[in-house]
């Protein structure tokens, strides 16, 4: 299996290392997407914030042209954590049939017209506000992050995705639950999934940050995706 892992706000591939690394012993392909805007040495262009469909266009590049592709016929886990579903969603759309799998690691699943910030809590979107005070298009980074994080592009939590293909039936679909921690926007969302005949949903009760608190489980998770022809 390849996997393209696409990390939540303010965060870069780096979050997956320790779970790229137990795949990779495995024998798996992973890539630990780095979402244009929070490269380690700041933004290409600090004065032109990406949005969501420059995330997107960046990791539909990388699942069809680049290391992330499928094109030996190696199946592909295209998986996104949190703000990343976002992301994963739009790209599904555009290339459902070169993906077996689909993994929302306690993230937003959008509809078409949804954004992060529609789909979200109270408590994320009075962060968001907080956090772009100082120049309206950067959001800060939260308290209690990894201090290689970075600012948040906001228009990338503001715009609405559009989606308007049907990656199909056999897409495997998987949602991963960081439990139920406080203030979560996710509670609802993994409920209906679990009633869902075309979702699988699995519990990894760490709390949000799945990937950096409990990276063996997450691996063990994903390393048991089933190709989409099983």
């Amino acid at each position: 299996m390849k996997y393209v892992m696409v990390p939540g706000g303010w965060q870069g591939g780096w979050v997956f290392d320790a779970v790229a690394a137990e795949l990779r012993r495995d024998g798996h392909h992973v890539e630990a997407v780095t979402l244009a805007g929070l490269e380690p040495d700041g933004p290409a262009d600090v004065d032109r914030p990406p949005n969501l469909d420059d995330r997107v266009d960046q990791v539909t590049e990388i699942v069809d042209g680049g290391d992330g592709g499928g094109g030996d016929g190696t199946p592909v886990a295209l998986c996104g954590h949190s703000y990343g579903g976002m992301v994963i969603a739009g790209v599904a759309d555009r290339l459902g049939d070169r993906l077996d799998q689909l993994v929302f690691i306690d993230a937003y699943v959008p509809d078409d017209g949804d954004s992060c910030w529609s789909l979200t809590s109270d408590r994320f979107r009075e962060l968001f506000v907080a956090g772009a005070r100082s120049d309206g298009r950067w959001v800060a980074v939260p308290e209690g992050l990894d201090p290689r994080a970075r600012p948040h592009p906001l228009a990338s939590f503001l715009q609405s995705i559009r989606l308007g293909g049907d990656p199909g039936p056999s897409l495997g679909r998987t949602f991963i639950s960081g439990g139920a921690w406080p203030g979560s926007p996710f509670a609802a969302l993994t409920e209906r999934l679990r009633d869902d005949p075309g979702w699988r949903v699995r519990e990894i009760p760490v709390g949000h940050n799945i990937a950096r608190r409990d990276p063996h489980s997450l691996a063990a998770v994903l390393g048991a995706l089933p190709p989409r022809s099983a």
